[in-house]
C-alpha cells in the first residue's frame, strides 16, 4: 500500500486517542472498575442532546461540555449507588449507564429529532475524516482532532506524573491512602472526570467501540505481562499505539486478501480488533499468567515431584531391614504416581543429571542423588513427627499430608523444625529419620 499523509494523520490520532485511554484504563483495570469506560460512552448521550436543546447548536465545544458533565455524573451517581446502596460496583454502573443512555435516546427521539445521528458514527467514529478538518497551528496545518487529542494526553501524563504517588497508594489501598492523609475519594472523582474528558475527546473521532477497547484492553494486556505500575502504564501505552498502526494498516490491506481490492474497512473497528488480538496473545504466552507458561510451569513441576518420589522411592528400598522384596522397577510402577510417560521422563533426567545408575528397572542412588533423596526423606519424616507431636494427629494419618509437604520445604524451615522436635531420631513409625548429609 501507498501510505500517505492522510494515512499518517490517521494513525497519529488513533495512537494519540488510544494511549490517552490506555493510560487511564490502568488504573481503572487495578481498581476492578473495567466498565466504567463502557458505562460513561454510554451515558454521554443525554449530554449531548441537554447540549444541543439548551445551545441550539451543535458546536464541538457545547457538545464536550455537555457529555463531560453527563461523564462525570455518572461516575458520582453510580459511586453514590454503590456506597450509600450498598449496591455491588458492577451492577450500579449497569443501572446508571442503561438507565442514561435511555433518557439519551428518549431525548433525541423527541425533542431533537432533526439533528443527524449515524449510528455508525457512534460505534466507529470518523477517524477517516481526521485528516479533512484542518487547523492552522504556526503555519502549519494540522487536523482539529490531533489537537484536541494531544492535549487530552498531555492532561493526563501531567496528572499521573503529579499524583503517580496519589493514585497508587489510593488505587490499591484506599483505606491506607486515607490514614496517610490523601483522599482516596477526591483522588476517585478526579480520575473518573479524566476518563470522562478523555472519553468524550475520543468519541467524536473514533468512536464508542475504539474508546471502550483502549481504556481495557491494553492495560489488561500489560497487565498480564507485569505487575509493577510504572512498567504496566508504559507496556500499555506501547500496546495502544502499536494497535492503532497495525490496525490502520490491516483495515486497508485486510480486505485485499479475500479479494476485495481497492476496498477498505473501519479503521477504529480494526485498530479494536487488534488489541484484542494482543490480549489474545498475553493470555497465551505471558511470561506469569499465560496459558501455556502455567502449562509449562505446572509440568515442570508434576515432573520435578516425580523426579524426587522416585529418589525417595529408592532411598526407602536401599535401607537396612527393607521387608518389600519387589524390585524398585514394580515399585515404581505401583507407587510413584504421574503416569508411564512422567516416570520413563523422570528417570531418563535422573540418569542424565547423574542422581541415579542403571537400567532396565535395576536403579541405584549415585552419591549426589542420595544426598536429594535424604534432604527428601528427612523432610518427610521431621513433618510427620511435627503433626503427630505438636498438632496431635494420628500416626495414620500423617503420611499423606506429609508426601506433600516434603517437596516444598526449604532447608532452613526443615532444620527450624528439627531443632523445635530437639532432634528426635525416628518417626511416628519408628522409621529413623535421616541426618544432615552436608
Amino acid at each position: 500500500m501507498e501510505w500517505s499523509v492522510s494515512d499518517i494523520w490517521i494513525v497519529l490520532a488513533g495512537s494519540l486517542s488510544a494511549a490517552s485511554c490506555a493510560l487511564l484504563g490502568c488504573y481503572l483495570v487495578l481498581k476492578k472498575m473495567s466498565m466504567m469506560g463502557d458505562a460513561i460512552s454510554h451515558a454521554v448521550l443525554p449530554g449531548l442532546a441537554v447540549a444541543f436543546l439548551v445551545a441550539g447548536t451543535r458546536d464541538s465545544f457545547t457538545m464536550f461540555v455537555g457529555a463531560a458533565i453527563a461523564g462525570v455524573f455518572t461516575a458520582a451517581v453510580t459511586q453514590w449507588i454503590h456506597s450509600f446502596g450498598k449496591v455491588d460496583e458492577g451492577s450500579s454502573m449497569g443501572v446508571v449507564f442503561t438507565t442514561l443512555f435511555a433518557i439519551g435516546l428518549i431525548l433525541i427521539v423527541r425533542a431533537a429529532d432533526s439533528v443527524d445521528l449515524d449510528p455508525g458514527c457512534v460505534l466507529y467514529g470518523t477517524i477517516e475524516l481526521v485528516p479533512l478538518d484542518i487547523r492552522s497551528i504556526f503555519g502549519v496545518n494540522i487536523p482539529a482532532a490531533v489537537i484536541k487529542l494531544s492535549a487530552v494526553l498531555l492532561i493526563n501524563i501531567a496528572f499521573i506524573l503529579i499524583f503517580y504517588k496519589e493514585l497508587k497508594i489510593s488505587t490499591f489501598d484506599p483505606a491506607l491512602s486515607t490514614t496517610l492523609g490523601i483522599n482516596a475519594r477526591l483522588m476517585h472523582y478526579l480520575l473518573m472526570t479524566l476518563v470522562a474528558m478523555t472519553t468524550v475527546a475520543s468519541f467524536e473521532s473514533v468512536g464508542s467501540i475504539l474508546v471502550v477497547a483502549m481504556l481495557i484492553v491494553p492495560a489488561a494486556t500489560a497487565h498480564l505481562i507485569t505487575d509493577r505500575l510504572s512498567v504496566l502504564l508504559l507496556l500499555s501505552g506501547v500496546f495502544a499505539v502499536a494497535s492503532s498502526f497495525l490496525g490502520h494498516l490491516a483495515a486497508v490491506v485486510a480486505p485485499t486478501w479475500f479479494g476485495f481490492d481497492g476496498v477498505s474497512t473501519s479503521t477504529a473497528g480494526m485498530m479494536a480488533v487488534v488489541s484484542g488480538c494482543f490480549f489474545l496473545v498475553a493470555v497465551l504466552v505471558s511470561p506469569r499468567y499465560g496459558v501455556i507458561s502455567r502449562m509449562i510451569h505446572q509440568l515442570s513441576l508434576s515432573l520435578r515431584i516425580v523426579r524426587e518420589d522416585v529418589l525417595g522411592l529408592l532411598y526407602r528400598v536401599e535401607e537396612p531391614g527393607r521387608a518389600d522384596p519387589r524390585k524398585a522397577s514394580t515399585l515404581l510402577r505401583e507407587v510413584v504416581q504421574g503416569g508411564a510417560i512422567k516416570r520413563w521422563l523422570a528417570v531418563r533426567s535422573l540418569r542424565k543429571a547423574g542422581k541415579i545408575v542403571g537400567q532396565n528397572g535395576n536403579y541405584q542412588l549415585t552419591p549426589s542423588g542420595r544426598g536429594e533423596a535424604i534432604d527428601l526423606i528427612r523432610s518427610h519424616r521431621l513433618w510427620e513427627s511435627y503433626l503427630a507431636e505438636k498438632l496431635s494427629v494420628s500416626p495414620d494419618s500423617v503420611h499423606e499430608p506429609a508426601e506433600r509437604m516434603e517437596h516444598f520445604l526449604t532447608e532452613e524451615l526443615r532444620e527450624h523444625i528439627a531443632a523445635d522436635m530437639e532432634q528426635e531420631a525416628r518417626d511416628p513409625h519408628g522409621k529413623e529419620i535421616p541426618s544432615r548429609h552436608r
